[in-house]
């Protein structure tokens, strides 16, 4: 039985047992295990705790982003980037969700940049030329 305590509709506003750490860290291993929409739940408290944390940013967007949830997840990956511009990944997972969202253009930029920024990385690169070669499709007269 659990202790009244650990119940979070006992404590103020529902909150999850422990602090931003814990939030951090049940959070990533619920994504790792592939429950992203609890994931996407506790992350989201933990990067309202601390908006500066482009660690818990960045797992918040993934989580986002694995629960289908493209949107949230593009404006995820853009305060990771507004946080840290040099953030590979961050182009990288913000490039993949606007390409969820038919935004091809804007997905082309930032997956270039991702590129640019680490060259070796196949999947990049594999992104880009996928979104290049959608625009292009798109772009071409029936």
């Amino acid at each position: 039985m659990r202790e009244p305590a650990d119940d979070p509709r006992d404590r103020p506003g529902g909150a999850p047992a422990g602090d931003l750490y814990d939030w951090f860290r049940r959070g990533t291993e619920l994504l790792e295990r592939g429950d992203a929409g609890a994931a996407a739940e506790l992350l989201t408290r933990a990067g309202a705790a601390e908006p500066g944390s482009a660690s818990i940013q960045e797992a918040l967007a993934r989580a986002l982003y694995d629960a289908g949830r493209y949107a949230d997840a593009a404006d995820g990956f853009r305060r990771l980037v507004a946080l840290r511009p040099d953030d590979d990944y961050g182009r990288f997972g913000l490039g993949l969700s606007l390409t969820r969202l038919d935004r091809w253009d804007e997905a082309v930029d930032q997956l270039s940049l991702a590129v640019a920024m680490r060259p070796g990385r196949a999947e990049y690169a594999q992104a880009l030329r996928h979104a290049r070669a959608t625009l292009r499709a798109r772009e071409r007269p029936d």
